[in-house]
């Protein structure tokens, strides 16, 4: 199979996994939002591959794998990939879930999470903490790619209590990864302080170094699909991964940015908790909405009352009937 990363006509825009965020239903509203051509990956909720392994537990973390026919039509007609992003500290167990991932479902990548900077996360000498165990780390990345015709990416930091770019990118370009997203903050500085894009820059210099063709993403701050275009001529990257922005912006991945309508947003705000009660009622607590609602309910007259009212529903027809009162567009 071929790795795509190499073939993305440039800069490559991808959307960040993120806990609680990137699930099936809101990939599915970004990509129908989103203008050809501007949006090249989406990636998975972050999936334990301790939990994958687990008799019991399969059922529930494999929930974030979970792609829906409707987002698959999209991601298709789009020409938009899907990332299965995983995290973890056991190779052995990496090799076999990776390798059920691939047999099992239809991604079109794998991406190791080593970035993710939660305390409970590092405990366990996972994501981030891999920073500081580099032959672990490297370990993991082989297991993976062994397991797997897919091509393996990594997410990652500059450090973990300070940046330590030119170490760790060293290491992990031993390793041949597809592609490597590269986060500005050290693990200790978890998502405060700005983002250094000097460093992630540094990234791109050593690859460049070593005349690899290896990807760099850079991620952090990034807030305009503008800000997008700038940041990847200014620092050299090949891509630019958006985190965040999203929240500002749910039109984000459009090289027109427009003024959009109390309607517009609206429409939006219900047509994603329609997916989300099409996907998930009875499944996921239907309170997991709650933090989209800030993106939608923005920018308007009586904006922070209607707000305030979707934070004290309880159910799906609530918000239905709540959108409904303010004689707003349904879709």
């Amino acid at each position: 199979m071929s790795n795509f990363w190499n073939e993305i006509e440039g800069p490559i825009l991808a959307l960040a996994p993120m806990e609680d965020v990137t699930d099936t239903s809101f990939r599915e509203l970004v990509a129908q939002l989103s203008e050809p051509g501007c949006l090249h990956l989406l990636f998975t909720e972050f999936t334990a591959v301790d939990g994958m392994n687990h008799p019991v537990g399969k059922k529930r973390v494999s929930e974030r794998l979970i792609v829906s026919d409707s987002e698959r039509a999209i991601l298709k007609e789009k020409g938009i990939r899907l990332i299965a992003q995983i995290w973890g500290n056991k190779p052995e167990v990496f090799h076999k879930v990776t390798r059920e991932i691939t047999e099992e479902y239809q991604f079109d990548g794998i991406d190791i999470n080593m970035g993710c900077p939660a305390k409970n996360v590092v405990k366990q000498g996972s994501c981030s903490a891999l920073i500081g165990t580099p032959e672990l780390a490297q370990e993991i990345i082989y297991a993976t790619k062994e397991a797997t015709h897919l091509p393996v990416s990594v997410k990652t930091r500059t450090g973990l209590k300070a940046h330590e770019t030119e170490r760790w990118i060293t290491q992990l370009l031993e390793t041949k990864p597809a592609a490597i997203t590269l986060h500005g903050r050290v693990q200790k500085q978890q998502s405060d302080g700005e983002a250094n894009w000097n460093e992630i820059a540094k990234a791109v210099a050593i690859r460049n170094q070593q005349g690899l063709t290896i990807p760099i993403l850079g991620n952090g701050d990034v807030l305009s699909y503008a800000q997008s275009m700038d940041y990847s001529q200014q620092y050299g990257v090949d891509g630019i991964m958006i985190g965040r922005g999203i929240f500002h912006n749910p039109w984000f991945f459009n090289s027109l940015q427009l003024e959009r309508t109390k309607d517009e947003k609206m429409e939006q705000l219900v047509r994603h908790t329609q997916l989300f009660e099409k996907n998930w009622g009875g499944v996921k607590n239907f309170n997991i909405l709650k933090r989209f609602y800030k993106i939608y309910a923005n920018g308007f007259e009586g904006a922070s009352q209607l707000r305030a009212k979707l934070m004290g529903a309880n159910s799906f027809d609530d918000v239905y009937q709540l959108v409904n009162a303010q004689n707003m567009v349904l879709s």
